[in-house]
């Protein structure tokens, strides 16, 4: 026999909803997946509110992470792949370093405050 128990049974025993601890999953694991406690909000809302939010309805949501976990996988990899040099290099140039400053639009501007009021920041 197992020593899990099944969500159902968790819900007899502690007498809360599996709706409500499904909603407690749902928030945990979106936690982990870098989403804000305001992004969970945001997400939960879009839920049916006459209804107990079945399986579809959890899919749904979750499904329009995976660009969002793409992105956090890309990061890793730059991260691990810049690593050794970084640290190696020690030059913490934040006008240079493509592994602190990824993708920066301003270095290629120049030194200093690049950006005034009203200038275009493309």
């Amino acid at each position: 026999m197992s020593d899990l128990l099944t969500i159902s049974e968790v819900s007899r025993r502690s007498g809360v909803a599996a709706s409500a601890l499904r909603r407690i999953a749902f928030i945990v694991f979106a936690q982990r997946i870098g989403l804000t406690l305001k992004e969970i909000g945001a997400e939960l809302a879009k839920l049916p509110e006459d209804r107990v939010p079945e399986g579809k309805d959890w899919a749904k949501l979750s499904g329009r992470w995976t660009g969002r976990i793409d992105e956090r996988i890309a990061e890793l990899q730059r991260l691990r792949a810049g690593l050794t040099g970084c640290i190696g290099c020690g030059c913490l140039s934040l006008d240079r370093c493509q592994f602190a400053n990824p993708g920066d639009r301003a270095a290629r501007r120049g030194a200093g405050p690049v950006y005034w009021v009203g200038d275009q920041h493309h």
